[in-house]
């Protein structure tokens, strides 16, 4: 059986959404107190397994999805990610802002999905 490509893409681009979010904002909870080329080595090692995430995500989903789509996928799946992330990890506080963000994702998935 076949998985559909839809969920193929996006769960690919979920777990690979994990590992940037970590590598891109964990260090500055965890390797604050360390040199910036510390946190940096750290970051790419973790990055290694977004990028093996990502790149069979966005060449399964190029086979029914416009680049455009792919990218306005990425971004729901970002944020979606990323506000959860900044208050439960970095216990950043919820901010109106991310609602107004989320508003114009889906405003961005309606005009990229629409045709």
């Amino acid at each position: 059986m076949q998985i559909p490509v839809i969920f193929q893409t996006a769960g690919l681009l979920i777990l690979s959404n994990v590992f940037m979010t970590v590598a891109w904002y964990g260090h500055l909870r965890n390797l604050s107190g360390k040199a910036w080329w510390v946190a940096a080595i750290v970051s790419w090692g973790i990055a290694l397994f977004e990028y093996l995430l990502q790149v069979p995500a966005n060449r399964i989903g190029y086979t029914h999805y416009s680049l455009a789509q792919l990218k306005i996928m990425q971004e729901v799946i970002t944020l979606s990610l990323f506000v959860p992330f900044a208050m439960l990890y970095m216990k950043e506080p919820f901010k109106l802002d991310y609602v107004w963000a989320a508003l114009c994702l889906v405003g961005a998935v309606y005009f990229i999905f629409r045709s």
